[in-house]
């Protein structure tokens, strides 16, 4: 395995005040409950029939919102704690330990410490999307679905890939759809355009059919990025300020690149660069600097400036040519010291050159900003912006990527309270063909389970219960790691109204449905992404919608075309619970060709008068879509 050295990227903020705390209110404001309640349409959903992946750590396997709502079914399918050495691995990997079944989970109890000591992320995080709320108002949005948990060892690209692997053999063992929920990320694995490793993956499973959901990020509110178009030869400054301390904070990583600003892409188009650490005093005037490094070849230099018996620590990296997007990347850290103020310089005669400042920790990175800004009286200086905020993996442009807001509701003086997007919430815009973020969904002051065995918190508590003899609790959090489940579950619950969508439908059904409101018109794409999520608009969508048919896709279909290829007739067989099924067929523009009623068993169906050429059988069946694919010849 390719070791990373860096740090886990928790996407939330931690609230003790408990003014206003919500996974009730957040369901409202996604407009879940319509579709619980099935207001306007066939049934009620609740992502039965679907499994919702957890790719974190801090599990409780034991907390009562992974039964049903009555707390006697137990719901979550397997987990694979990557850390705990004491096995045995999966089936086909040879690390971690695998629980399957409730006999396993349940004796197990909770996942390990592995990095981040008995943690609580994951247990919150997967309530949201599918707890079941054991007898609070605390459900989560997919209450029905199945779930699989993978406590991630963030350190190992590999890791990462085998996690989700492994969760898709695991679906197809299962028969069912699977959404992947991520509520992590990071500004060092893959490059920020949304191609690399992990993107090459997301693209073939997302082609297999997963559904990959994540966290935006939380910089939203710090300028910690800078953008230079250059047109012609020229050289920029920018002054960087270290990220706040947090943990084993060491300094600063300020990562860099230079993309094609001609075809506005990084298709295989190398733009050189030359960069500089500048070392100032309080007055800005330069102490000491590092001679311009080009980028042209690879480079590593670990060293120090030495200033009046003081010492300034930094390395930096050089890869000439990244082999996924074919532009160069630099890494420059500079180690904490407050004596003295620091910049960077860039030059380069043409290019779209970007740069992000982050924490760097003593064990490796972590992932929130430090600022840049001008550097007074130089006329050559640029500040900095919170724009192109959101990491990995929710730049690639598969992966449906959540924005977070307040959810909105009436207070008992029946004013209007909440809305607006969360200031911790990453702003766009993306790099790829996708819009980012995607939608937004609640995310502040979030009510959700914690884990009983976490030894890593110390708040206040929303709510306690106690089952099977165990004290349980409720916790409010705020970030894009709360709002990224929620709109996992809603991937559950269309996924459930429709199996045969395609993941590229499911993200173009989230955006088209997404409603706008004064918020999202203020704030604009760069922070909402499409709008604001709606469920029930969502499910609807989806049931008037032609699915894709996919051999990899773990459906088992009740109805058989034979022959397929046909020509003139075609007999359909309906193994079903109806005696009559409503059947539509459509050619592949969309238009209605034929109106039909299948009867159970065999039907006949004529089609001599079809042209040759591809066409969609929709049925209703049991309130659920099903489509199937027939070859005309």
């Amino acid at each position: 395995m390719k070791k990373l050295t860096f740090t886990i990227v928790l996407m939330l903020t931690l609230h003790a005040a408990f003014g206003q705390m919500w996974l009730n209110r957040a369901v409202p404001d996604g407009r879940v409950d319509s579709v619980w309640n099935a207001i306007g349409l066939p049934q009620g959903y609740n992502g039965e029939g679907v499994i919702i992946g957890v790719t974190d750590w801090g599990f409780d396997y034991t907390h009562p919102v992974f039964y049903d709502t009555n707390m006697v079914s137990y719901r979550v399918l397997r987990a694979w704690d990557q850390y705990k050495t004491s096995g045995p691995a999966p089936e086909g990997f040879t690390y971690g330990t695998e629980y399957v079944g409730p006999e396993e989970l349940l004796t197990a109890q909770c996942d390990t410490s592995g990095d981040y000591d008995y943690a609580y992320h994951g247990t919150h995080c997967a309530s949201i999307a599918a707890g079941a709320g054991a007898g609070t108002e605390y459900r989560g949005v997919a209450f029905g679905a199945n779930l699989l948990f993978c406590s991630l060892n963030l350190n190992y690209v590999q890791c990462v890939i085998d996690a989700w692997r492994w969760m898709y053999d695991v679906a197809q063992q299962e028969g069912k759809r699977l959404v992947i929920s991520m509520s992590w990320g990071v500004y060092f694995m893959d490059n920020m355009d949304g191609t690399g490793l992990l993107a090459e993956e997301i693209e073939r499973l997302s082609n297999l059919g997963v559904v990959f959901v994540s966290s935006a990020g939380n910089n939203g509110d710090v300028n910690f990025h800078i953008e230079k178009i250059f047109t012609q030869q020229d050289t920029v400054y920018s002054r960087f300020n270290f990220p706040p301390t947090s943990g084993a904070y060491w300094g600063a990583s300020i990562s860099m690149t230079n993309y094609d600003n001609v075809t506005n892409s990084t298709k295989n188009v190398n733009m050189p660069f030359s960069f500089q650490l500048l070392v100032m005093n309080s007055i800005h005037e330069v102490l000491a600097s590092t001679p311009f490094v080009s980028t042209l070849q690879d480079t590593y230099v670990d060293t120090v400036f030495v200033i009046d018996g003081d010492t300034v620590v930094f390395n930096y990296e050089v890869v000439s040519t990244n082999p996924y997007n074919h532009a160069p990347n630099v890494r420059l850290r500079v180690k904490k010291n407050t004596h003295f103020q620091y910049a960077i310089g860039v030059a380069a005669e043409a290019g779209d050159f970007h740069a992000w400042n982050l924490a760097e920790l003593t064990k490796a990175w972590g992932n929130w900003g430090g600022s840049f800004s001008t550097i007074p009286q130089w006329t050559n200086s640029i500040g900095g912006d919170n724009r192109y905020a959101v990491s990995t993996p929710s730049n690639i442009d598969q992966v449906i990527t959540v924005a977070a807001h307040q959810s909105r509701f009436t207070n008992n003086a029946g004013y209007s309270v909440g809305g607006a997007i969360a200031d911790f919430s990453s702003s766009g815009p993306g790099f790829g063909f996708e819009k980012k973020p995607t939608v937004s969904a609640p995310g502040k002051n979030v009510v959700a389970a914690l884990s009983s065995f976490t030894n890593s918190y110390t708040g206040t508590y929303a709510k306690t219960i106690t089952f099977n003899g165990r004290t349980y609790r409720f916790i409010s959090l705020s970030g894009t790691s709360m709002s990224g489940p929620f709109v996992a579950g809603v991937c559950a619950l269309i996924l459930q109204a429709n199996p045969y969508l395609s993941p590229a439908q499911v993200l173009d059904i989230l955006g088209e449905t997404a409603y706008q409101d004064e918020f999202t018109q203020t704030s604009g794409e760069f922070r909402f992404g499409y709008g604001k999520v709606d469920a029930h608009e969502a499910v609807r969508l989806a049931l008037n919608t032609v699915g894709v048919e996919h051999h990899t896709m773990p459906v088992t279909s009740q109805y058989t075309l034979y022959p397929n290829p046909a020509t003139g007739e075609v007999f359909v067989t309906a193994n079903t619970e109806s005696l009559y099924v409503p059947c539509v067929v459509y050619d592949l523009s969309g238009r209605i060709v034929r109106k039909m009623t299948l009867q159970q068993g065999v039907t006949r169906l004529d089609i001599a008068d079809l042209k040759p050429g591809c066409y969609i059988l929709r049925m209703e069946d049991n309130q659920q879509v099903v489509s199937k694919k027939l070859i005309v010849r």
